[in-house]
């Protein structure tokens, strides 16, 4: 979990403020891009199921809209902050801009345990959030989608909320939906398989085979399975997975040394991500503290659970035998632990470029709706390993031909587009 005083914002400023440097980008500009350039807080009642009513905190914050509409999450976690909306928020700016997508930056999110809501309960509160802002949010101003712990279903109560208030059917206001409902084919694979992308072409850079390969991965949800299930299509192993337990509120790791298998986790696990311990061990897995799966002695790492994982105290528990680290979730990586892979030699393929399968494919999808035309599932997938195969080499290329970091070249590509936007606007 998070450590304690870790500021997601703070460390967010202090990446940007580093290339900011070394663009030597001017004083109007650094202003207009270190901070949202919109926030919206607002409280949610609800009338809950036992007749009480709770007042939940919800939050949009729209970093920056200069390449396009926002574009960006909503999650609902009971440790959620402004401050990590607000961080979250710049990733994506920068994470539409290094995959040359005509999208801003946006992130959404309300304070609150959906382990402990209703079905109903979670309904009204999805609904309570859309009447507060929707007049802020639309398929030409802001997209809102799934993040961590909202669902298909979370975004359709949205999407019928706002059309009630709009009156009108605008399928394109939000994405991540159900298919059939205006979800595109291959969106729930869409996150996973980009990291897997980035990855193969990482281990073709370094002359890796990738069926001779290991990989530990933080966190079982949608990012974790899908990249597994692809790591493995490709000839590749994992041996470790953790996850967290609600029942126990801590978090395990489970470990096979042969190779995990996905399709007998999923069988055991909740709609949360949450591997059962009990029908695990009965399986054969060898159960761990969740801490362990960043010192497995494995090829590659990849983290795709929350922020602040990897941090200047885990970073050290990492095998020399770890040659690539592809982030998943967002920010889990601190800069002091950035600074030691780099020294390591280890290549980071950095959060906002590993993890852009799942904006590039709601774009697909918002795409697909405003036109009313929807595509194969392989066009889908087809389409979007072009733009995460571009994406990579364009960060490598620069990375390799200016002797720097690969987070930091991809932060150099997504900063000077949206610089560039917004100079051409004139805002700055």
């Amino acid at each position: 979990m998070a450590l304690k005083g870790f500021n997601a914002y703070k460390m967010a400023q202090d990446q940007f403020d580093k290339v900011a440097d070394q663009l030597d980008l001017d004083e109007a500009t650094r202003s207009l891009l270190r901070e949202p350039m919109r926030e919206y807080h607002f409280l949610i009642p609800v009338h809950m199921d036992d007749g009480t009513t709770r007042i939940f905190k919800g939050f949009r914050i729209q970093h920056n809209d200069a390449l396009g509409p926002c574009k960006g999450g909503i999650r609902f976690h009971p440790q959620g902050t402004a401050d990590t909306v607000r961080a979250l928020s710049m990733w994506m700016t920068w994470k539409c801009a290094v995959a040359n997508i005509p999208l801003g930056g946006g992130k959404g999110g309300v304070i609150c345990d959906p382990h402990d809501l209703s079905q109903r309960e979670q309904e009204l509160l999805c609904r309570g959030w859309v009447r507060q802002i929707a007049q802020d949010l639309g398929p030409v101003l802001d997209v809102p989608a799934p993040d961590v712990m909202t669902s298909g279903q979370h975004m359709l109560w949205m999407l019928d909320e706002y059309e009630k208030i709009t009156r009108g059917k605008y399928p394109g206001f939000i994405t991540g939906k159900p298919v059939g409902l205006g979800g595109s084919l291959g969106r729930t694979e869409a996150t996973g398989y980009g990291v897997v992308f980035c990855l193969r072409e990482a281990l073709q850079d370094l002359g890796m085979d990738i069926t001779k390969t290991t990989a530990a991965i933080q966190g079982f949800g949608n990012v974790a399975q899908y990249s597994l299930e692809l790591f493995k299509e490709y000839g590749g192993k994992v041996t470790c997975v953790s996850c967290w337990h609600q029942k126990d509120s801590c978090a395990y790791g489970f470990v096979n040394k042969n190779g995990i298998d996905l399709e007998e986790l999923r069988k055991i696990t909740d709609r949360f991500g949450g591997i059962d311990k009990t029908k695990a061990e009965q399986l054969g897995y060898d159960v761990i503290s969740g801490d362990d799966w960043i010192s497995q002695d494995v090829d590659i790492l990849i983290p795709a659970a929350l922020e602040n994982q990897i941090t200047k105290d885990t970073v050290k528990n990492i095998k020399p035998k770890v040659k690539i680290i592809a982030e998943g979730a967002n920010g889990p990586t601190t800069p002091e632990a950035d600074e030691y892979l780099n020294k390591k030699g280890v290549m980071v393929i950095p959060d906002f470029l590993a993890n852009a399968g799942g904006v590039i494919c709601s774009y697909f999808e918002q795409v697909q709706c405003n036109m009313n035309y929807f595509w194969e599932k392989n066009e889908v997938l087809g389409k979007l390993d072009d733009k995460m195969t571009h994406a990579f080499h364009s960060v490598l290329n620069l990375s390799k031909s200016r002797a720097i970091c690969m987070r930091d070249a991809a932060y150099m590509i997504a900063i000077q587009r949206v610089a560039e936007a917004c100079r051409a606007r004139s805002w700055v």
